[in-house]
């Protein structure tokens, strides 16, 4: 009963933290959210998404990401803001409580990863909140099927998760890394359901547009993309590796070009890696973990807030510190400095803007990239 009690207690604590912190510091702020609260007006109405006039705010998903919105254009955009908060917070919530049972930590060992990790991506976390985005729920979904491929070998779950990847890579694109990966798991059942979702996706917005009208902003929304990737692939948030390059050579096509040379060594990588892991006892979990943590790289338009999706990867090296040696543990140790620390506020605009152009996060990531790696390789996960 007591610990009910206490329980009940800090639940009750939380919600009024969090209450103050949207009251205090967020509802006036949410711009992306207020950006797809629009997309989902529009769809609704059967009027295009994508304007060149929304300028930078222009809505950048596929159509069917302004379903998600739909139900919540029926709200104020205040009492939507609320809700889109609390969805976050529960999404963030549910990653942390996932992962932690795929990595099946003890009683003993539960608080210290996982509170690490959330220490270490805190900022990332904040800055979803500040602007209202969709990486923590798409996260929470890929997480979810995740656990769903590594707990049960049913068809019927196979099935379930990968109807969520589906659902993730409608919500947004990137998330088709794991379409590959359910081929060469031979998850069968995954990936027809993964690709039935998306099919009925992308044909989903036919209710508002017409069969026609469907394909016609489907094709708008691949110019825009097409449009506006180029100019941002040098902003100082975007930490690809195809902006990485990009703020290294000024030159697109010699980065583009190295880009895929990359891509093909980190494919490479991750093809070995997941062979590496067929004999190991749920192998799914780093599997999934590590295409998590690829997912803001390879991605052309990676925001540093999309490392959010890494909580996963940094809980699972933090819960085998231990089996890095010492030398390695002190340069994990330093690299979590770097990006916990990494504050606008700490830094002060000059020198932030100086590090974030430097994309000094990309190369942070990339090696834990090599932890995870390592981890495979000795046999750990």
């Amino acid at each position: 009963m007591a610990v009910k009690r206490s329980a009940a207690v800090i639940v009750l604590v939380a919600i009024i933290l969090l209450s103050l912190v949207f009251l205090l510091r967020v509802k006036d702020e949410m711009a992306d959210f207020e950006v797809n609260y629009k997309a989902g007006q529009r769809i609704r109405d059967g009027e295009t998404l994508y304007r060149t006039a929304d300028g930078h705010w222009q809505f950048k998903y596929l159509p069917f990401s302004a379903f998600l919105y739909l139900p919540l254009t029926l709200l104020p955009l205040p009492w939507a803001k609320a809700v889109w908060f609390g969805v976050i917070v529960l999404a963030t919530v549910m990653i942390f409580f996932i992962s932690s049972k795929l990595i099946d930590f003890k009683d003993d060992a539960f608080f210290s990863p996982a509170f690490f990790a959330g220490l270490i991506l805190a900022r990332y976390y904040l800055r979803e909140l500040q602007l209202g985005q969709i990486n923590a729920l798409m996260t929470f979904l890929l997480v979810t099927m995740i656990w769903l491929l590594a707990r049960s070998a049913k068809p019927s779950a196979e099935s379930a998760g990968g109807a969520l990847a589906g659902l993730s890579t409608a919500l947004k694109p990137y998330a088709i890394v794991f379409f590959p990966y359910l081929a060469l798991r031979k998850k069968w059942p995954a990936l027809a359901a993964g690709l039935t979702v998306l099919g009925l996706a992308l044909f989903a917005p036919a209710l508002f547009y017409g069969w026609k009208g469907n394909l016609t902003v489907l094709g708008e929304w691949r110019s825009s993309l097409a449009a506006s990737t180029p100019s941002l692939l040098s902003s100082q948030d975007n930490v690809s590796l195809a902006g990485f390059l990009m703020k290294r050579t000024q030159d697109q096509t010699l980065s583009l070009t190295i880009y895929g040379i990359i891509l093909a060594a980190l494919g490479g990588l991750v093809l070995f890696l997941l062979l590496k892991g067929s004999r190991i006892s749920r192998s799914s979990v780093l599997d999934g973990f590590l295409l998590l943590i690829l997912i803001p790289l390879v991605s052309p338009l990676g925001w540093d807030y999309t490392f959010l999706s890494a909580a996963p990867a940094v809980m699972l090296i933090c819960r085998h510190y231990d089996k890095y040696r010492p030398f390695w543990r002190g340069f994990l140790i330093l690299n979590f400095l770097v990006i916990s620390l990494s504050l606008y506020d700490l830094m002060g605009r000059g020198f932030y803007a100086a590090f974030m152009s430097s994309s000094v996060i990309t190369l942070d990531f990339l090696v834990l990239l090599g932890y995870l790696a390592y981890l495979r390789i000795k046999g750990h996960a």
